[in-house]
C-alpha cells in the first residue's frame, strides 16, 4: 500500500474503471480503517480497566461523578476540588494521541527496537516515536523493588557523558567515538550504580558524574538495604565507610591485586548486569546523559520479565 493514495479512491468514486489489482488495493486500504478503530477501542478499554477506582490525581479525592467523554475516554469530576480528569490525567501518557498504535508500540519496546524502526513499524513520525518511548519508559523506572536483602552485590559502571540532542553544549563537541579529556574516571563520565540480590531483584541509580561518593551511597543504598544484608563490593573506601555508618555487614573484593572471587564472595552477578546493559545499549548509537536512567530502568524491567504486551 506504499504507492496507494487518496487519488485512487477519488477515481473510484468518480466511476473511473479500476483494474483488479487497484480494486484489491482499494479494499485493503478501506479495511485498515476498521482495524484502526478496533485497536483504538481495545486500547481505551484496557486503559479504563486499569484506572478503575482511581482517586482524583489533583487532590486525592475518592468521590466523583461522570462528566462526559473526551478523546474516547470517560471523564470524571471530583466532588472535592471540582476539577475533571480521565484515566490518563497525571500520568506520563496524558495528552498523547493515536491510542490505536500504543499496543503495537509497547511491543516495539519489548523488542528493544530503535526510534526509527519503531516509527516505521507502527506508522508514526520518528519524533512521535521518540516522545512515546520516553513517556512510556518513565513509567517503567518506577517499577522497582522496595528493598534488597540477603547477599547484595553493588558496583558502579561508567559511561562517557553525552549531550546528544542538546541545542547548546557546555563543552566543545566530540566526534563520534570520542574519548574523555583526561585519563581515568572523572567528570567526563556518568556513574551508574547497580545493586542486585543473588538471583533476585536489581536496582539502578544514576549518581551523576565522576566516582561514586559516600553521600551518594547513603542516598541510594541506605534506604533499600535490609538490616541483615551482606553487602559485597570492590575495595573502594566509600563502600567501607558506608557500611560502618549504616551498620551493614560488608565484604570487599580487592580488584587491584587481581582478586576476582573469594569463595561465595564475588561480583559476578552485578558485573554481568553491567555487561548485558552495555551490549544492549550499543543498538541505540549513543544515549544522552539526561536519559541514562530511562534506559537503565528499561533494561532492568526487561530483565525482570514484568513487562508484557496485553493479549490482542
Amino acid at each position: 500500500m506504499a504507492n496507494f493514495d487518496f487519488g485512487t479512491l477519488f477515481a473510484a468514486l468518480r466511476g473511473v474503471p479500476l483494474d483488479d489489482s487497484e480494486r484489491s488495493e482499494l479494499r485493503a486500504w478501506l479495511a485498515t480503517f476498521d482495524d484502526t478503530a478496533d485497536a483504538a477501542a481495545e486500547c481505551i478499554v484496557l486503559i479504563e480497566q486499569a484506572a478503575v477506582g482511581r482517586c482524583c490525581p489533583r487532590c486525592g479525592g475518592t468521590r466523583s461523578h461522570r462528566c462526559g467523554h473526551a478523546s474516547g475516554l470517560q471523564r470524571w469530576r471530583c466532588l472535592a476540588c471540582g476539577r475533571s480528569y480521565n484515566a490518563l490525567s497525571g500520568t506520563p501518557l496524558a495528552h498523547l494521541r493515536k491510542k490505536e498504535h500504543w499496543l503495537d508500540y509497547l511491543q516495539c519496546l519489548l523488542d528493544s527496537r530503535t526510534v526509527r524502526a519503531s516509527a516505521e513499524a507502527v506508522r508514526v513520525h520518528r519524533t512521535t516515536s521518540f516522545r512515546w518511548r520516553h513517556r512510556m519508559v518513565v513509567g517503567f523506572i518506577h517499577e522497582r523493588a522496595a528493598q534488597l536483602a540477603g547477599v547484595v552485590e553493588a558496583d558502579e559502571t561508567y559511561l562517557l557523558e553525552s549531550q546528544k540532542g542538546s541545542r547548546t553544549l557546555t563543552r566543545p563537541p566530540r566526534r563520534r567515538g570520542g574519548v574523555a579529556s583526561h585519563r581515568g574516571i572523572g567528570r567526563d563520565h556518568d556513574c551508574l550504580l547497580v545493586a542486585c540480590e543473588r538471583d533476585g531483584a536489581a536496582l539502578d541509580f544514576h549518581c551523576g558524574r565522576g566516582p561514586v561518593t559516600g553521600i551518594e551511597l547513603d542516598e541510594c543504598l541506605g534506604p533499600v538495604l535490609a538490616p541483615a544484608t551482606l553487602l559485597i563490593s570492590d575495595g573502594a573506601a566509600a563502600y567501607r565507610a558506608f557500611a560502618r555508618r549504616n551498620g551493614v555487614s560488608h565484604e570487599a573484593i580487592n580488584l587491584r591485586v587481581g582478586e576476582r572471587a573469594r569463595g561465595a564472595v564475588h561480583l559476578n552477578h552485578v558485573n554481568g548486569w553491567h555487561s548485558r546493559f552495555k551490549r544492549w545499549l550499543v543498538r541505540f548509537h549513543g544515549v544522552a546523559s539526561r536519559y541514562l536512567s530511562h534506559y537503565s530502568g528499561w533494561r532492568r524491567v526487561l530483565d525482570m520479565g514484568s513487562l508484557a504486551a496485553p493479549d490482542q
